[in-house]
């Protein structure tokens, strides 16, 4: 499933700051506490293991440690790139950029077409609402947004949370760069 992490500032006011997805860690194993609260965006089934037992796993098997440093690594660069997107993308770089995120962590199987190549086929794990938050957009500017990658014919929508991408390519280059 999917997982929101987000941040309560002191006025009161959240920030959705990351979304963990399957096999991804949940938590902080060497500190006492996180100063990031975790939300189930999906269903989602949890592995937990107590603080000294992961710790003792970690200090028994050298490849579960490699694999903790290179997932913690990722992490750090996806933060890096996420920085990137919120100061310099444009809405809909941002839009597309979270859309196609999320085909590539979420791995949809893909859906045969008749006349195209396969169509990647999502539920969204947040609302509108939620993306604009995450983004930093406001909720009429997703939905503009979303409503272009439909005229373009790159997405379309279903019920609420439905997206199928029918233009992985495009979608990818747009996350890069807008249409001019």
């Amino acid at each position: 499933g999917v997982v929101k992490l987000t941040k309560v500032m002191p006025d009161g006011r959240q920030q959705i700051v990351g979304l963990l997805f399957a096999q991804d860690f949940l938590g902080r194993p060497f500190a006492r506490a996180s100063s990031y609260g975790a939300e189930a965006a999906t269903t989602v089934d949890l592995c937990c293991l107590e603080r000294p037992h992961f710790e003792e796993l970690m200090q028994s098997c050298p490849q579960m440690k490699q694999l903790f440093l290179e997932r913690t690594l990722n992490e750090v660069d996806a933060a890096r790139e996420w920085m990137l997107l919120l100061g310099r993308k444009t809405a809909r770089e941002k839009v597309a950029s979270l859309i196609l995120l999320l085909a590539q962590r979420m791995r949809p199987a893909p859906i045969a077409h008749s006349t195209h190549a396969p169509v990647l086929h999502l539920e969204l794990p947040l609302s509108r609402a939620d993306i604009a938050e995450y983004l930093g957009l406001r909720l009429e500017t997703v939905s503009r947004q979303i409503q272009y990658l439909r005229a373009t014919g790159i997405v379309d929508t279903e019920r609420r949370r439905g997206i199928m991408v029918h233009d992985i390519a495009e979608l990818a280059r747009l996350a890069v760069k807008e249409l001019s």
